[in-house]
């Protein structure tokens, strides 16, 4: 039987990217993919590719979702957006956008999904954080912000799940090569008046002893094995992978 078989993993932010690549590794380990996205189409693509089902959400209407009732075995909190900018110049409503899909969502989609878990004696909580989420980087506030306490409420949902069968653990990856990446190389580029061809030597990669970005395959491997029967031991962590950047 496979790793995953049984279980309906609900992954925001699920339609691409990190959120894609793990939905196609869950779906190969047996489970019912939910990919919940603000592309519906996207969603639906994927969706029917995987046999699972799409669900086309706003997580900026935390209205919403504070009634919402969410049937899901594992919850992948996947989700997010960027802003490089320096602390004085970032637009207070970003820094408002930032921590509403990254932090507020995370736990209202935490709230709605635990009761069922907690009635089953199983649940998953996988939070995709950042190496931002143990590691600052200027001109990223907002997002480190966010990310950091995303960490903490990942252990908060740890000791609260803990006696319900339920885990919660932090994925905090180094650069990823996903579209929000790529942007984020331009947008580094022009802060740091250099050439785009420079940004991953110069700016993205100079902490990592490995010098080359994640993979989303390689994040999807992680997730799978944290949502699987062999972690049950393992809760309240965050797991680097990062190139050994955390390291210094």
């Amino acid at each position: 039987m496979s790793t995953l078989s049984g279980r309906r993993a609900v992954i925001t932010g699920g339609a691409a990217g990190i959120g894609a690549a793990i939905a196609r590794a869950f779906a190969a380990e047996g489970a019912q993919v939910v990919i919940a996205d603000l592309d519906g189409a996207a969603a639906q693509a994927l969706a029917t590719e995987l046999g699972g089902e799409a669900w086309q959400v706003d997580l900026m209407d935390t209205a919403a979702l504070e009634n919402l009732d969410l049937r899901a075995d594992i919850l992948v909190n996947n989700a997010g957006i960027q802003r490089v900018a320096p602390l004085t110049e970032l637009e207070p409503e970003m820094w408002r956008k930032i921590h509403t899909l990254m932090l507020e969502a995370p736990f209202l989609l935490v709230r709605a999904a635990m009761p069922g878990m907690i009635e089953r004696g199983f649940g998953r909580v996988l939070n995709l954080s950042s190496v931002h989420g143990i590691r600052a980087s200027a001109f990223k506030s907002a997002y480190v912000a966010a990310k950091h306490g995303l960490e903490g409420l990942s252990k908060v949902t740890a000791l609260e799940g803990a006696e319900h069968g339920i885990t919660s653990n932090c994925l905090n990856p180094g650069y990823v090569r996903t579209a929000l990446v790529e942007k984020q190389i331009a947008d580094q580029a022009a802060t740091h008046g250099i050439g785009e061809d420079e940004v991953l030597e110069k700016v993205m990669l100079t902490e990592a002893a490995i010098k080359r970005l994640v993979t989303p395959e390689e994040v999807a491997s992680l997730a799978t094995w944290l949502a699987g029967p062999h972690a049950g031991m393992v809760t309240g962590a965050s797991y680097t992978m990062d190139g050994g950047w955390s390291a210094r």
